[in-house]
């Protein structure tokens, strides 16, 4: 059995109650979301108000946690990063594929993946494990960019805080398919009804104003804007 084969085990704090038919149940569900998202939001809560902050993630499904490992990184002197690892915090993660446009406003909707990790995040403290937290991340945005680029220096490390969350407190929610419109509005005939199809498109690669001349756009950078572009 494969980690992606590996199901669920949703707790009572991640069962999801509403719209139950939309539930994911496979492993395999919760990694296609994080693996498709460019950034996450993860709460804290901060002086005893909750706090939202987007941020960008790294995956690593043999991590060392429970069910894998969701990285986090921010600066060591961000709040949310210091006061994390002391409470349960929750990560979000969405991508948006579609919008569903119905006969009535009450039954628009989108077709979406999302997950939800929660959990008590730890310290990354490790300098081997730091390390492949912070490529994981970079490679996260661009795959395959870490191997490209020079190791971090000690400054960087000392400057960066890392963070660790199991994937085990995990639930997936998603929706595909058409609008669902009651009777009388579809008899009525009179509305256009359908899906706009919605994916992430990104342009061709433009050059620092001081890169070489003679460095070109590499394979792992071209490559993430064609597989950006719906085929």
């Amino acid at each position: 059995m494969t980690v992606d084969d590996v199901p669920l085990s949703p707790t009572a704090r991640t069962v999801v109650m509403r719209g139950r038919h939309r539930a994911g149940l496979e492993r395999a569900a919760l990694l296609d979301v994080l693996r498709s998202a460019r950034i996450c939001h993860i709460g804290v809560i901060v002086d005893g108000v909750p706090r939202v902050v987007p941020t960008v993630f790294g995956v690593d499904p043999a991590g060392p946690d429970r069910e894998g490992t969701l990285y986090l990184h921010g600066s060591v002197a961000s709040r949310s990063m210091i006061d994390a690892p002391d409470q349960d915090i929750c990560v979000t993660a969405t991508v948006v594929d579609g919008l569903v446009l119905a006969r009535s406003a009450f039954h628009h909707s989108m077709n979406y993946r999302s997950a939800v990790v929660v959990g008590r995040p730890r310290r990354v403290e490790d300098t081997d494990e730091r390390i492949r937290a912070l490529d994981a991340i970079v490679d996260q945005v661009v795959p395959g960019r870490s191997i490209h680029l020079r190791s971090h220096t000690r400054k960087e490390l000392a400057a960066t805080a890392v963070l660790a969350l199991s994937m085990y407190e995990a639930s997936v929610k998603s929706r595909s398919g058409g609008p669902v419109d009651d009777d009388l509005d579809i008899e009525r005939g009179d509305v256009w009804a359908g899906v706009v199809p919605v994916w992430e498109a990104l342009g061709d690669a433009e050059p620092a104003a001081d890169l070489a001349g003679d460095i070109a756009v590499p394979e792992h950078v071209d490559g993430v804007r064609r597989n950006a572009t719906r085929g």
